[in-house]
């Protein structure tokens, strides 16, 4: 089963999150939204308050085929607190799921050891947090089962380019254009 699963946590940059989850289901990807705190309801950092699909529990790793973590502030630093989907994140990775973070995110990832000797970027003031990371400056990298990009202005790219992990190239280009997305 192709599942993707979205982590959201107070504070997420509603772009980074939202652009991923609507580019995933035009693509016809099961995608959920999950909150990690006690409730469905997330307020993102523009207090912009949405309602997550699911609250964060034990399993969803055994579902998931890809997990995805927005960036924002402080969003991504309730991220890293959840020691929970910590233990999903590392357990996904050693069993060759991918795990995609954008922005400030892929700190999430270096703090619990998913990117050692691995290339990947970030937003560019996180790059001195990325110590174990051969860091790069694509708007969106892929090394292995990690997929890492920039900031808000590249998530369209970040999207679509789990949905040509997913589906391939052809769902891809056909996304891109249906969103009237480039030249």
């Amino acid at each position: 089963m192709n599942k993707v699963f979205v982590f959201l946590a107070d504070g997420f940059e509603e772009i980074e999150g939202l652009t991923v989850v609507d580019l995933l289901r035009r693509a016809d990807i099961d995608t959920e939204t999950v909150s990690i705190g006690d409730s469905t309801k997330v307020v993102g950092a523009h207090q912009i308050e949405i309602e997550a699909d699911s609250v964060f529990c034990e399993g969803m790793e055994e579902e998931g085929t890809m997990f995805v973590l927005p960036g924002g502030m402080p969003g991504t630093l309730h991220l890293k607190d959840h020691e929970g989907l910590g233990e999903l994140l590392k357990k996904a990775y050693a069993d060759g799921k991918y795990i995609a973070a954008i922005c400030a995110a892929p700190t999430v990832l270096e703090k619990y050891g998913l990117l050692e000797g691995k290339k990947a970027t970030s937003y560019p003031a996180m790059e001195k947090e990325l110590v174990s990371a051969d860091y790069q400056t694509d708007k969106v990298v892929v090394d292995g089962n990690i997929i890492t990009s920039r900031g808000m202005g590249t998530a369209i790219e970040f999207g679509a380019k789990m949905v040509e992990i997913m589906q391939g190239t052809k769902a891809k280009e056909e996304l891109l254009e249906s969103i009237v997305y480039g030249d």
